[in-house]
């Protein structure tokens, strides 16, 4: 009982310091830890924070450990669960803290934008956008979701979607989560595909991202495509 008492009195003094300071006031294992509270019971969080750091190097590379290796260091289901859900809801945030109300795409920052959408993802996925004729978001989603090796982009679908919400323009973005922001053979010849898909039924392909950790690549930049995207040269 007295074992119960010190913990609940330790973690009682922990949430009260994050809630007069935040966590701008505490250590890197001092936050997991505090997490911890809410999926590992009457225990000392402190140690179990300071060996995921340990193994795992950093908070985010726990965070963003795979499920299976957080089971492998231990973790219940439900604790590496937890885990797993902040990445994600950190995404969902995010994007709804920085949603522009009028729904206006803003290129200089559609870069920025893009990259938070793929927070916490772990497998690749193919992002795709569509603007109105006022360059409105009409549409914002992920269209498929692939292995972390391969996804194959999916025309029809985008094209589905395009008619199905009366769309001018589109962006698509993808991820590679294990490699880096540099467009592949096959990520220029499916973007020629969609360009020439979407044509058909009037829409142009404006811009397709590649997505890999903080850090993301324009192949309307890169100019891999010549005359592909209008909206850089206007």
């Amino acid at each position: 009982m007295a074992a119960d008492n010190l913990h609940e009195g330790h973690r009682a003094r922990v949430r009260k310091k994050f809630q007069l300071n935040g966590l701008d006031s505490f250590e890197t294992h001092e936050a997991l830890e505090f997490l911890l509270f809410y999926c590992v019971h009457m225990k000392n969080t402190s140690e179990l924070a300071h060996r995921l750091l340990n193994a795992f190097g950093s908070i985010s590379s726990v965070l963003d450990a795979p499920l299976d290796a957080l089971l492998d260091f231990g973790l219940t289901e439900t604790q590496a669960t937890l885990l797993k859900l902040i990445p994600e809801l950190s995404r969902l945030y995010i994007d709804d803290k920085h949603n522009n109300s009028d729904k206006v795409v803003n290129y200089e920052t559609l870069g920025n934008s893009i990259i938070r959408k793929f927070i916490g993802r772990e497998n690749e996925n193919v992002l795709l956008m569509l603007l109105d004729s006022k360059c409105k978001e009409v549409f914002s989603g992920i269209v498929a979701k692939g292995s972390l090796s391969s996804t194959e982009l999916p025309v029809r679908k985008i094209v589905d979607y395009a008619l199905r919400y009366n769309a001018k323009s589109a962006i698509i973005a993808h991820n590679h989560p294990s490699g880096f922001a540099l467009p592949s053979k096959g990520d220029i010849e499916a973007t020629i595909n969609i360009k020439n898909a979407l044509s058909l039924i009037g829409v142009a392909l404006l811009d397709h991202y590649i997505v890999a950790d903080n850090d993301c690549i324009s192949l309307a930049q890169t100019n891999a495509i010549p005359g592909l995207f209008q909206f850089y040269s206007e």
